[in-house]
């Protein structure tokens, strides 16, 4: 465990100085500033158009699920999309000479460099979505006076649909050693296949084949669903029912799957 925990820290290290964490920390900061100035100059009317309730704190609530519903898909989106770039390089880095074999040099399994990387780049993406989500909350909050603490959850969603995608660029980073593969993978999975996967129902209305729907059902389960998990997302920012909770679960397999064929390939590699 302690090893884990070290490696942990020096991929938070190597963020840090590759500026990674500076550069995530900066664009959370920028958010929060722009809606501190926003809610800061702007009445809470104005966000009513005017419109007076007779039932102010349900108003005000509707009102703050809005904003929480207008905020949640960028932070979903663009979190995810820098996320993904920041830890691209973390295994094309580690496996250079020199690098690796530093590592192997040490009393440190293999097994406990790759858990120690993904929780490291895991703990860095969590850190920053929570610092914009907490803090996004505290000015809604004061705001409109609505203290639900449902939004906060939406920073875990995001970070599990970061950590799918983040076990899967391990694996891909140890089988290629390129982090620009593991950026296109990565990116069309999120932009493309796992939209496309997430609406198979819709799909299998059209299309009546038995083989491409058994194709589909495959590739919806060995694909992150960053998809179902964005929905997830969206139900936690406004303290909705979550509709298919099977997915946290499925997607919490994913990754130990994921992971351990990352383990099982890394420790069959000569560096």
């Amino acid at each position: 465990m302690k090893n884990i925990y070290t490696i942990a820290l020096l991929t938070f290290r190597e963020a840090l100085s590759k500026k990674i964490f500076l550069f995530f920390f900066s664009v959370s900061t920028f958010v929060i500033i722009v809606f501190a100035l926003l809610f800061g100059f702007i009445s809470a009317d104005s966000f009513s158009g005017g419109f007076v309730s007779s039932q102010p704190t349900s108003f005000d609530n509707s009102i703050a699920n809005g904003i929480k519903m207008f905020l949640i898909y960028p932070l979903y989106a663009g979190g995810l999309f820098i996320s993904i770039f920041s830890v691209a390089g973390f295994i094309p880095s580690l496996l250079e000479k020199g690098n690796i074999d530093l590592i192997l040099s040490k009393p440190v399994s293999r097994a406990q460099v790759v858990l120690g990387k993904f929780f490291g780049g895991t703990a860095m993406v969590f850190i920053n979505l929570f610092y914009a989500i907490f803090m996004l909350w505290v000015l809604i909050g004061l705001k409109f006076s609505v203290w639900e603490p449902d939004f906060l959850l939406s920073s875990i969603s995001i970070t599990l649909a970061f950590a799918s995608i983040y076990s899967l660029i391990i694996l891909i980073g140890i089988l290629t050693k390129s982090s620009m593969f593991s950026l296109v993978v990565s990116y069309l999975i999120f932009f493309v296949f796992s939209p496309i996967l997430s609406s198979r129902d819709s799909i299998f209305s059209f299309v009546d084949n038995d083989l491409m729907k058994t194709i589909f059902e495959l590739l919806y389960y060995i694909i992150p669903q960053t998809s179902d998990l964005s929905s997830i997302t969206t139900s936690f920012a406004v303290g909705n029912p979550i509709e298919n909770p099977a997915t946290i679960l499925t997607s919490i397999v994913y990754i130990i799957l994921i992971l351990y064929s990352s383990i099982f390939i890394f420790s069959k590699k000569d560096y």
